[in-house]
Order: C-alpha cells, then structure tokens, then sequence
C-alpha cells in the first residue's frame, strides 16, 4: 500500500475532493439534506470554516478553513464519512469483512497556498457541474456555493 503524506497546518485553508466507492450512484444527493446534517454535527463538535462546496451525485468538493491551533482535517472528514454511512442504516457491505463501501477509502487534499491557489480552486469547484455535463452554467447548480459568490469571492471572503 503506498505510504501517502499529508501537509497538516494549523489553521490551514485545504481543499478537498471525497468520492463514493460506486461512481455511478446518485447517493449524495439523494440523501443531501443526510449529509449537510453530518457535516453540520461533525462541525458542532471540531468547528472548521467552509469557504466553498459542491455536491455533485458521486462525489464532494470542498475548501476549508481549520481553527488557528488545530491541523486535524482527517478526523473531520472520517466523521463526516462515518456519520454518513451510519445514519443511512441501509449501507451496502462489500470490500472485505462486512465493511461498508460507500466512500472511496482516499480522499484527495490540497493546502492552499495563496488567494490565486484559492481562487483558482474555487472555480474549479464551481465549474465542477458543468465539467460532468450536469449543467451548462455554475449558476444553474443548486448544491454548490457559487450563489454566495456570484459577484466575485474576494466580496464574499
């Protein structure tokens, strides 16, 4: 198995990408308000700034922004991942003893570096529904945060 290594920074801006096992289902937004409620209690508990999200059927994209003194991203998403799956009661099993295959078992991560690295992923999130053909403008996605920077994100910030 590889060895991946992950930058933790306390206080950091990361950007995230979290995929479901089975890229076909429509899951997430199936079960968006499920979700916003994990995240949400996930939040309540190890507090994190979301600067920007979409949801997209298979997958999530999001940037965050962690507390001055705290690194602990992974925690936040395997929470998240882990409430999910929990609170469905229906999960599929699959992979190997009996576990739940909902979630890709990586996430891909990327610490923000500047305010051109960020908007720059900001875009790439918001775009991201028109890149899978699910729309044809950023503004026709309702599960993203394009609405709360319509005018510009340097504004909204």
């Amino acid at each position: 198995m590889p060895n991946y290594r992950r930058l933790f920074v306390p206080g950091g801006t990361y950007a995230f990408t979290v995929c479901l096992d089975d890229r076909s289902s429509r899951l997430l937004l199936d079960e968006i308000s499920l979700l916003h409620q994990c995240i949400e209690k996930v939040r309540a508990k190890y507090p994190f700034e979301t600067i920007a999200w979409v949801f997209l059927p298979d997958h999530f994209h999001t940037i965050w922004r962690l507390p001055e003194d705290d690194h602990d991203f992974a925690k936040r998403l395997r929470l998240i991942k882990t409430h999910f799956t929990k609170s469905l009661g229906h999960a599929p099993t699959g992979r190997r003893h009996g576990e739940r295959a909902i979630w890709q078992r990586r996430y891909w991560e990327h610490l923000i570096r500047d305010d051109a690295d960020l908007g720059a992923h900001m875009d790439y999130i918001h775009w991201n529904p028109v890149k899978h053909g699910y729309v044809a403008n950023p503004a026709d996605w309702p599960h993203s945060s394009w609405h709360r920077y319509k005018d510009g994100w340097e504004r909204a910030a």
